[in-house]
């Protein structure tokens, strides 16, 4: 799959074990879809998510606490969390809607990076729907 012509700001996520994040991103509906063996493009849903192996200096990831996060825009919201369901940060990332106006679920990603999805509320269908293509 080529890397697709989209326009937007992407995340460049580090990752501690680079090799061992991209299952988590496949998992999530994402495919590899471009870069090399240190830095690696991910695209799925209608977005993209870029990442790099952690090092020294800027991009090292703390131990125990990770600033990173990553917030993936789209209507699919329940079917990621579907695929997901194990790794959703509870009790509050549970998939409902939020008072600030998002329909939306927090999970924890590699080396515990907060991943949410959501979508605005409003533009939620009714009822909310569990399937959807990542592509």
């Amino acid at each position: 799959m080529p890397i697709p012509e989209t326009t937007g700001a992407f995340a460049i996520v580090p990752h501690n074990d680079l090799p061992g994040a991209i299952p988590f991103w496949e998992r999530l509906g994402f495919a590899r879809t471009g870069g090399d063996s240190a830095y690696i493009i991910m695209t799925g849903w209608g977005c993209e998510v870029h990442l790099t192996q952690a090092g020294a200096g800027p991009w090292r990831v703390p131990e125990e606490h990770n600033p990173f996060g990553v917030f993936i825009r789209t209507p699919e919201v329940d079917a990621i969390a579907a695929r997901v369901d194990d790794l959703v940060v509870r009790p509050g990332g549970v998939l409902r809607h939020r008072e600030w106006g998002l329909y939306e679920v927090g999970i924890c990603g590699p080396d515990g990076m907060l991943v949410r999805i959501g979508w605005p509320s409003r533009l939620m269908r009714e009822p909310a729907t569990a399937g959807g293509d990542p592509a």
